[in-house]
């Protein structure tokens, strides 16, 4: 099941170079391939016992024995979600492709099935050596994206976003072949994740600390977290709408996945020692994000900024080390992945109407657009934190769990709350301002004879406008998936005994 997720993109790709002398048959065949990736996803989510905390439907073969390296797969509650999320988004970018794409169509349905074998693979994989390698794989067709499909700074902005990423990603390898060599004797050292956090113990306190130094620096570009968060906004506003997506809705996933499935459970002693100082980082990328995005010109530019004070909270919930709010943090990135790609899917459809992106420029949309007023709203609440739809509750199991954070040494849970707090009332105010310049007052000229969502639109919007009230108002059924395994996560993350011998 788990490899079929590997394939279906890779014979999706295979079909759509056959069929490259008809643009037409291109995108039909990329639909259907993302479509197929969909369901196959869903029925792994069927297959999935609720409950269980280790990993399920397990695929391990031996790829280069000689190095103890293997081709491993497998989910448990937290990675388990992300492949419908990615699967779907996946479908909705190439189904809005097909419309918004006109030039070089086989070329960019192909980057996207290949970026696609890199995301589902990443949420999956159990061996270090094939995480980095789908990791890597995500890089080369989304710089390609950007790069050929995007905006006038394209290339400045793609050329950013690989230096950046590469850099986190060299980082992460020369960390994977540490701790490849530390994992055992000669003959004997793995990089499959189950063993290795089975012999945990060889890892030294020090050799922890530089390690998930490594290790957090990949992830927090990837994420990205302030300080290494300026690739973001470039990128996003040269990206094509597909792309942005994307970009928001899985791929900043990965670095705060990466924390939760590698850092944490391998290297508790190191997460103990840089808790303080991501921590301190979460807190100044909430307060950025939203200070940064309440003065925004550019409408994608503001969301984009919106994303860096969102994965604030997603490293704050991880960092916080309990159950709420790690909980938190992954339904803050599953909902956000659902809420921001909305997002940046309306910023689309409004700057392919009207080929403005500027606030000032934009005005009184609503006086013609009911459909795409109502929807754009709900998202809108929804990035806010709006209860009773999904983004209300990643925020506010963080929320909670900062406040029951208890350092044995330095500020706890009563100071860094408060601060956290403030930047979900910036929300409340850069997104509400916006929809009010954007969406009312005067009406140009220039936008009156322009249609409302289209059929096409409506398919690609409707599954994102379920999902956000359904996870609002029943969030119990994906936490039930979520709880075990990230329980089991904490444990490994704050053993005691563990930690007084690694010292």
């Amino acid at each position: 099941m788990l490899t079929s997720l590997v394939v279906i993109p890779l014979i999706g790709l295979v079909a759509v170079l056959a069929a490259a002398r008809s643009a037409h048959a291109v995108k039909v065949v990329a639909v259907i391939a993302t479509l197929i990736e969909f369901v196959v996803s869903l029925a792994v989510v069927g297959q999935f016992s609720v409950g269980q905390a280790g990993f399920q439907l397990r695929e391990s073969v031996a790829w280069l024995p000689s190095l103890g390296i293997r081709y491993e797969l497998g989910v448990d509650g937290i990675s388990l979600l992300f492949l419908p999320l990615t699967t779907l988004l996946t479908a909705i970018s190439v189904l809005y492709s097909t419309h918004a794409i006109k030039t070089r169509i086989t070329e960019f349905m192909a980057a996207f099935l290949i970026l696609e074998v890199g995301m589902v693979g990443i949420f999956m994989a159990l061996d270090l050596f094939l995480f980095y390698v789908f990791f890597e794989l995500m890089l080369v067709p989304m710089y390609l994206i950007i790069g050929i499909w995007g905006g006038q700074r394209r290339i400045y902005a793609t050329l950013k976003f690989v230096l950046f990423t590469l850099a986190g990603s060299l980082l992460m390898l020369v960390a994977i072949v540490a701790v490849y060599l530390a994992s055992g004797d000669e003959g004997h050292r793995t990089l499959s994740l189950p063993a290795l956090i089975e012999g945990r113990g060889r890892f030294s306190a020090d050799f922890q600390f530089w390690v998930f130094l490594a290790f957090g620096l990949a992830f927090a570009i990837k994420l990205p977290m302030f300080p290494f968060h300026t690739w973001l906004p470039d990128a996003h506003v040269e990206a094509p709408t597909a792309g942005s997506i994307i970009l928001a809705g899985i791929l900043l996933k990965a670095g705060g996945y990466g924390f939760l499935r590698f850092a944490l459970p391998l290297f508790p002693y190191g997460t103990q020692a840089w808790l303080p100082a991501i921590i301190l980082l979460s807190v100044i990328g909430i307060l950025y994000g939203a200070i940064v995005s309440t003065v925004q010109k550019d409408l994608k530019k503001l969301v984009a900024y919106s994303s860096v004070a969102h994965m604030g909270f997603v490293t704050l919930g991880i960092f916080v080390l309990n159950p709420q709010g790690a909980m938190g943090a992954v339904l803050q990135m599953l909902n956000h992945g659902i809420v921001t790609g909305a997002l940046f899917l309306f910023v689309g459809i409004q700057y392919e109407k009207t080929h403005r992106r500027t606030i000032a420029d934009l005005g009184g949309l609503a006086n013609r657009w009911p459909l795409f007023t109502t929807f754009f709203m709900v998202f809108t609440l929804a990035s806010l934190g709006l209860p009773g739809l999904n983004g209300f509750v990643g925020e506010f199991l963080v929320l909670l769990g900062t406040f029951k954070f208890n350092p044995p040494t330095g500020p706890g849970g009563f100071f860094w709350g408060p601060l956290a707090g403030i930047g979900v009332i910036l929300a409340a105010v850069y997104l509400l301002w916006m929809f009010q310049r954007v969406m009312f007052g005067t009406l140009r000229e220039a936008y009156q004879k322009l249609p409302d969502l289209s059929p096409l639109e409506m398919a690609c919007a409707l599954p994102l406008l379920v999902l956000t009230v359904a996870l609002g108002v029943f969030p119990q059924p994906v936490i039930a998936i979520i709880e075990p395994s990230l329980l089991r996560i904490l444990a490994l993350a704050t053993d005691p005994g563990f930690m007084v011998a690694a010292r």
